[in-house]
């Protein structure tokens, strides 16, 4: 049998994120986290604790309702959880605000500074193909 390159708290932890993001969309009735997604669990080793990775869009507020909604259905969502998976210990569930879409973004605006021209007029490459070194499309054989 060929070992593959994932652990078990990593398919446990795949297992959880559908299932978090179906308990949100279509169990949970508070209209504050309604609006979440679901975009990644970080499981302990011990498969203990379950980090799930949300993103809320809108303002700090708004996120300050969204979390405070999460954390009030996290024993809910972990029930849930029980009835779903069958796991020896169920995870405790802990919420947190995903960051990394805001980071991306904020790493394409640098990279796009970047590759202003000196007079500010455009950026420099238009697309990763008229980068030196890369083949377009047209130069496929």
């Amino acid at each position: 049998m060929a070992k593959t390159g994932f652990s078990r708290a990593d398919r446990v932890a795949d297992q959880i994120r559908m299932e978090v993001a179906d308990i949100l969309m279509r169990k949970i009735k508070d209209p504050r986290v309604r609006s979440v997604t679901v975009t990644d669990v970080e499981l302990t080793s011990d498969l203990r604790i379950a980090r799930v990775f949300v993103t809320a869009f809108g303002e700090d507020a708004v996120t300050r309702d969204v979390f405070a909604g999460l954390a009030r259905a996290s024993g809910f969502v972990r029930s849930e959880l029980g009835r779903r998976l069958s796991l020896r210990y169920l995870p405790e569930v802990v919420f947190v605000k995903d960051v990394s879409g805001a980071r991306g973004d904020r790493v394409l605006q640098l990279l796009d500074e970047l590759h202003v021209d000196s007079e500010g007029a455009k950026p420099r490459f238009q697309h990763v193909n008229e980068m030196p070194g890369n083949k377009g499309d047209n130069d496929l054989p």
